[in-house]
Parts: structure tokens; sequence; C-alpha cells
């Protein structure tokens, strides 16, 4: 880790963490769909702890939801303190992000379902359907202010 990693409180920077969260989830969503898969939008980003330097980081990255060509990905990324051992791993941050399926030409491409198999993955499955909504709903919304705004 570079000085440029770290932000002027001495912990890693968020930043750098938002990168590492995207690139698991690109994992996941390239494994899910057999092939490229590229971020279309991130929904929400929640640090919750620092991550300071020496923490070993991990990311568990799941595919929660499926459309046609697009799925949400969910990452949890944990901490374990460096300097604490034998203590749980700490949650430092939630993410959710959405992944287009392309192919060779950049082009969106039919993707498999996720198939919830357990009630976890069906909560996981209806509240990415939520953000979903809302994530339209709120484009539809800027879409028609701009157009009042025009006229």
């Amino acid at each position: 880790m570079s000085t440029v990693d770290v932000n002027l409180l001495g912990t890693v920077h968020g930043g750098v963490i938002m990168k590492f969260l995207d690139d698991a989830a690109a994992a996941v969503a390239a494994r899910h769909s057999g092939g490229p898969a590229v971020t279309a939008a991130i929904d929400e980003i929640v640090f919750s702890e620092p991550v300071r330097v020496g923490d070993l980081v991990h990311a568990h990255a799941q595919v929660n939801w499926t459309g046609r060509t697009s799925m949400e990905v969910g990452v949890r990324v944990v901490a374990e303190r460096w300097d604490q051992g034998g203590t749980d791993p700490i949650r430092v941050a939630t993410a959710y992000l959405v992944f287009v399926g392309v192919d060779d030409q950049g082009r969106p491409r039919e993707i498999p379902p996720v198939i919830p198999e357990t009630p976890e993955d069906e909560r996981r499955y209806r509240e990415a359907q939520i953000r979903r909504e809302h994530r339209l709903a709120r484009r539809q919304a800027i879409l028609s202010s701009r157009q009042l705004k025009n006229k």
C-alpha cells in the first residue's frame, strides 16, 4: 500500500475499498454470466468502519437478482485487525452494484437467471428488486423534471 492509498486520518482511502469491492463484484458477475460483465451502476456503498493500514481485508460477493441482461451483485467487505489475533472480522463496507453482461462488441447480452435457494437468498432477491424499482423511478423523475424545465 502506498501513501496515495491512505487518507488524511491514516486509514485506507474509501476509493481503494470501492475499487476492491468493484473488482470482487465484477468477478462474481462474470462467473455468473459466463463472460464479460461491466459495472453499470452502484446503488449504494456504506462504509461502516475504517480499514487500517495492515488489516487483512476480504470481500464476499454474490448475485442477488438478475434481469434479462443485468444483475445486482451484493458485496460485504470485512477486515481482520492485524494487531488483534483471535477476534472476529468486522464489517467495514457493504455495497450493491449493477452489472450488464456484454458480448464481444460491448453490447448487452442475455445472462442466466439467478434462482434463490434459501430464505436469505429470497430476501436479497426481493430487496434487489426494490432497489431496481427505485433506481428506475428516480431516473424517470429526473428526466421528467428536465422536460418540465425545458418547456
